[in-house]
């Protein structure tokens, strides 16, 4: 059997986050209207709305849109477990994290936030920021359940 070609995958994966794409693109131009602006991120896959203006800092993803409150995705911060001070880890980028969330999204689709909140929300606990720091730090296991 033929491997699906990752583009197929990637504009499936989109099609089935659209809900979840909707929410960050709404809360992206209500943003906007506040000083913040969007680019594209072909690399994450991504619309990312710098700047935004609402949140204690860092950054959300909801399906194929990133809301961050800095100037680059590229910028360093550390993960969960190191803040937490569970563990010391390198400090990973905004860019690496989310571009794995955005890729759970995709997978899951409408599923992922009732999982994700299901999981422990914004925790140091939650699979799904574990998989994401994991990814970031190493390039692989953006999977919560791998």
């Amino acid at each position: 059997m033929a491997r699906v070609p990752l583009a197929v995958a990637r504009i499936a994966g989109m099609a089935w986050t659209v809900p979840n794409t909707l929410l960050g693109l709404i809360a992206g131009a209500v943003g906007m209207a506040f000083g913040a602006h969007a680019h594209v991120r072909g690399r994450e896959c991504a619309i990312v709305f710098h700047r935004f203006p609402w949140g204690p800092g860092g950054a959300i993803t909801l399906g194929n849109t990133i809301l961050h409150t800095g100037d680059s995705l590229d910028s360093p911060c550390m993960t969960y477990a190191h803040r937490a001070g569970h563990a010391h880890e390198a400090p990973i980028t905004y860019a690496d994290h989310e571009r794995a969330h955005v890729f759970q999204y995709m997978a899951l689709g409408p599923l992922f936030l009732p999982l994700y909140l299901a999981c422990g929300g914004v925790s140091v606990r939650n699979r799904f920021e574990r998989a994401a720091d994991r990814y970031a730090l190493t390039g692989r296991g953006w999977w919560p359940w791998g």
